[in-house]
């Protein structure tokens, strides 16, 4: 009890430090195994500066080199990159809550989702009337007949409080939810039971026409973003770079969070959640605060995703699309920040390729990781890396 009421208190050493005595002895008194360094921290910075020099300078150099160049992207590979750094931002706030907090969450689709619409509505309303009947209704609204916005579009026509939305949006329902379902000390299964159900009563929601959101086509056919063609090179490009930036700062965000005070009362929420409240602390502040800011980075990933992709629909909110974002974390290695954006990465682009020569398949193979990778990578793909070093360095 002393070591962890000591560890919950004294601040972890810098990654820098020689030995990462201090970090061992955390780990140890959480009960859990030394975890060996993946990388040291002039390599660390090797690589950022490495991975940030590719993800400005390859939609650089595709936005001004000629469709012959071997430089150039097509607008299927600038979406493609898109598609997967917003998976990997939303695989990264699943990885808050389910690698450190122990909240296995099968409803962060939902807050993807919200995001995504709360950007789209704006973009409907940039249509104007460039739209099928030329009104200044979206026009699913004056197919149903409609003469009027609802009330809760109001004001989407204006950038900023679509922003405002993309955040206040997934925050509150987060925030709402999370404060009935951790007060009442619902856990486990029970609790991804419960967020699954969610998500699954807001797509059937959303699928109704008189709601107001495009029923079962949602939105889809933009025009413009900010006054800019959204279609063209050069806002793809923008978007594309936009997604990379935000990704780099979300890891950031999400790495001082967990390397913090904050951070190790979170981690232990998950290994000792009893042990924690008899030392005084209240885990509902903690999980509030982290289930929070998990739901508003997957719906920022949902808002950058929509431009990008040119469609938000009701089945963005399935709970199978909640349950690959579980699998990406557990391929790549949950509790590890990193992890989930490899895994991300590595799912997604085996399912554009199987989809591509092997469609009928796609779901069997997707079914394989699911009950292989528990079985086979514990720890992900991160966990085999990290071993793989540990023994190297034995030798």
């Amino acid at each position: 009890m002393t070591s962890l009421t000591d560890s919950l208190s004294n601040p972890v050493a810098d990654a820098s430090t020689p030995s990462g005595a201090a970090r061992t002895h955390e780990r140890f008194a959480l009960g859990l195994p030394p975890r060996p360094a993946l990388l040291s921290r002039r390599a660390w910075l090797a690589l950022v500066a490495l991975c940030i020099a590719i993800g400005i300078g390859v939609p650089l150099a595709a936005l001004v080199a000629p469709e012959s160049s071997a430089f150039h992207l097509s607008a299927y590979a600038m979406t493609l990159a898109g598609k997967l750094m917003c998976y990997a931002i939303a695989a990264l706030a699943l990885d808050l809550v389910w690698g450190y907090c122990g909240i296995l969450s099968l409803g962060h689709g939902l807050f993807f989702a919200l995001g995504g619409y709360a950007i789209g509505m704006y973009l409907m309303r940039e249509i104007g009337r460039d739209g099928k009947y030329g009104s200044d209704l979206p026009d699913f609204m004056v197919f149903l007949d409609w003469h009027q916005l609802p009330w809760y579009w109001s004001g989407t026509q204006h950038l900023g409080w679509a922003l405002a939305l993309v955040v206040l949006v997934p925050a509150v329902l987060a925030w709402v939810f999370g404060f009935f379902t951790f007060r009442s000390r619902v856990k486990g299964v029970y609790l991804s039971i419960i967020t699954q159900a969610l998500t699954f009563a807001a797509m059937l929601l959303f699928y109704r026409n008189e709601t107001g959101f495009g029923g079962n086509n949602g939105f889809t056919d933009f025009k413009r973003i900010a006054g800019f063609p959204i279609t063209s090179p050069g806002t793809r490009t923008v978007l594309l770079l936009l997604t990379f930036a935000t990704l780099v700062l979300a890891f950031i965000a999400a790495r001082a969070i967990v390397t913090s005070k904050l951070g190790r009362v979170v981690t232990a929420v998950r290994d000792g959640e009893a042990r924690l409240m008899f030392l005084g602390y209240s885990p509902l502040a903690y999980k509030l605060f982290v289930w929070t800011v998990s739901a508003v980075l997957c719906g920022i990933a949902g808002a950058l995703y929509v431009p990008q992709v040119g469609i938000i629909n009701p089945g963005e909110m399935s709970p199978g699309n909640s349950i690959e974002m579980a699998i990406w974390v557990a391929v790549g290695g949950r509790g590890t920040l990193i992890g989930p954006i490899v895994g991300a990465f590595a799912v997604n682009g085996a399912k554009s390729l199987f989809t591509a020569y092997f469609a009928e398949y796609w779901l069997f193979f997707l079914g394989l990781i699911f009950v292989l990778v528990p079985l086979l990578l514990p720890r992900g793909i991160v966990g085999v890396v990290e071993s793989a070093l540990a023994k190297g360095k034995r030798r």
